[in-house]
């Protein structure tokens, strides 16, 4: 009997984009599982953030496919049609409004929320209220939903931010950099929230923190000129002679191969 063919969340084939004669990405084929969490690693310079900006169109390849789910076609929507397919991404740096409450944050993120006025002055409901009390569970805030965002630490506002996508109720979590600038603490409770996310939604993390992507990582995918160099687990990556090669003298404890 003939096994149905698999279905990935995004596939990416034969993607190149150039900027001023510069190949940011170089012919890149990558593949995601639904419900996988995805690490992706590789210096400044590899192609991570552009490769960000292709899944969520605020740039366009200059050939290649990007597509989401069976049959979607992100190279012909715009942002906003794309992040209502349910694609969310959060930069390294958070952004939540930090003169409302945690409360106010997650309420003005809820799926099918409109503006700020209507949001916030309109009568919420129970459903609406059981949906921010779940959030706020889930991202450790249960406690802080009256306290304004802008005096949340470091680590809470990125966890409020990841609870605003969540609020959107996203099938693609494209999270950047997460335990940039956290403590150790933090980080900790940052690779759990993420691991508890994983298989309900599918998570791509870019990452630089070798520590913290040992905590969270199944698969590594190793960027590099724009192209995939390898992919595996966190050992297999760290042990592959052509990450050694290419990164050589770069190793050092805690840092990317």
């Amino acid at each position: 009997m003939n096994q149905p063919a698999k279905q990935f969340i995004l596939t990416i084939e034969g993607v190149t984009k150039s900027f001023d004669g510069f190949k940011a990405i170089n012919d890149l084929n990558f593949y995601m599982d639904e419900g996988e969490l995805r690490v992706i690693i590789g210096p400044n310079g590899a192609g991570k953030s552009t490769m960000l900006d292709l899944i969520t169109g605020r740039t366009r390849p200059d050939r290649g496919k990007v597509e989401f789910g069976r049959d979607t076609d992100l190279t012909a929507l715009n942002e906003y049609q794309i992040n209502r397919l349910g694609i969310g991404r959060k930069f390294q740096t958070p952004s939540v409004y930090v003169d409302h409450t945690v409360y106010n944050n997650i309420l003005l993120s809820l799926e099918g929320s409109r503006s700020v006025w209507s949001t916030l002055f309109s009568r919420t409901t129970s459903e609406q209220r059981d949906r921010i009390q779940e959030v706020a569970k889930t991202i450790g805030l249960a406690d802080r939903l009256e306290a304004k965002a802008g005096f949340l630490s470091h680590g809470q506002k990125q966890w409020l931010e990841i609870g605003m996508l969540l609020a959107q109720n996203p099938r693609l979590l494209l999270v950047d950099e997460p335990a940039a600038g956290m403590s150790d603490e933090e980080t900790a409770k940052t690779g759990e929230l993420l691991m508890s996310l994983a298989g309900k939604h599918s998570i791509i993390v870019i990452e630089h923190d070798m520590v913290f992507v040992r905590q969270i990582a199944r698969t590594v995918t190793v960027l590099h000129q724009g192209s995939i160099l390898c992919e595996g687990t966190v050992d297999e990556v760290q042990a592959n002679e052509r990450v050694i090669q290419v990164y050589l003298g770069r190793k050092k404890r805690g840092d990317t191969p």
